[in-house]
């Protein structure tokens, strides 16, 4: 997990750099992060299970998994072309609040006063990042927690799926969901002039490397993340998903020159901590209703 965590923010730096400074559109960066995604597990899949492992059980959910990640990550790349790495990443983290909140909605799972407190302080943290941004980039400051919403919408059709596929299969097939989702909503955007999604090749041996990197950060960073949940409970590997913030910050700072403000510290925080007290909350929930039990 520690790994992957990591890795993964080098997709984000990718993505930033691509369209920054090789002037792709976000829409396209995501096209290859999915396109490559699906190129560089395909071999892997087929050494492990062959051409069986190709069929899903469930085939459409698998497929809808990889639309609900392509949208967000559409959304998270949009958001890194125009805002720096590290706002991004504290603002995307109201994810786990998210979950909780449709976890109780639509799975009925309880949620104390406590877990509820939580969720409104981290969301508080969250205003205080996004209130500078929001002055400096308007809507686009949002765009982070529409991300956050969806993944958590790819989450819980996570719980759903269960084991019915391996993680590989599941891989592939949002990989292909997501690369066709990605050729659709190119194909609108540009038709509608929006330059974040005007199609375009790599124009260097660099930009190549990079989107051919970037998929295969994707493929293996998110199969090291599903062996991590496989090894050991959720309550334990989900607080090294902060640790993103941390890899996101050095890499905006390294390469961008891009560092929060004091007062964007203070929000991270209160994120941070909010998101914690809910894990400790959950796993000592967890032990109370196994002593129980």
């Amino acid at each position: 997990m520690l790994v992957a965590m990591i890795i993964l923010p080098c997709m984000d730096a990718i993505a930033k750099y691509m369209a920054v400074y090789e002037g792709m559109s976000p829409g396209q960066v995501t096209f290859y992060r999915f396109f490559f995604q699906l190129v560089s597990v395909l071999p892997l899949l087929l050494t492990t299970g062959g051409l069986r492992a190709l069929k899903p059980q469930r085939l459409w959910f698998n497929l809808l998994r990889g639309v609900l990640l392509a949208a967000a990550a559409l959304l998270f790349f949009v958001s890194v072309k125009y805002m720096p790495l590290a706002d991004v990443f504290a603002i995307y983290f109201v994810e786990p609040f998210i979950l909780t909140c449709l976890s109780a909605l639509i799975l009925r799972e309880k949620v104390g006063w406590r877990r509820w407190t939580a969720i409104v302080v981290g969301f508080g943290g969250a205003m205080i990042v996004i209130q500078p941004s929001f002055e400096l980039f308007g809507l686009t400051s949002l765009l982070p927690i529409g991300c956050a919403f969806l993944f958590a919408c790819y989450l819980l059709m996570n719980r759903a799926l269960g084991n019915a596929d391996t993680p590989m299969t599941m891989q592939i097939i949002a990989g292909i969901g997501g690369s066709l989702f990605m050729v659709l909503a190119i194909a609108i955007g540009y038709s509608m002039g929006s330059v974040d999604f005007v199609p375009s090749l790599p124009t260097s041996t660099l930009g190549w490397v990079l989107v051919v990197a970037l998929g295969t950060i994707s493929g293996y960073g998110h199969l090291l993340v599903v062996k991590a949940f496989q090894a050991a409970p959720v309550s334990l590997l989900a607080p090294f998903h902060y640790f993103e913030i941390i890899t996101g910050t050095a890499l905006g700072f390294l390469i961008f020159n891009e560092f929060p403000t004091a007062s964007k510290w203070v929000g991270i925080a209160i994120i941070v901590g909010s998101g914690l007290f809910m894990i400790w909350r959950e796993r000592r929930a967890a032990l109370l209703n196994s002593e129980v039990g």
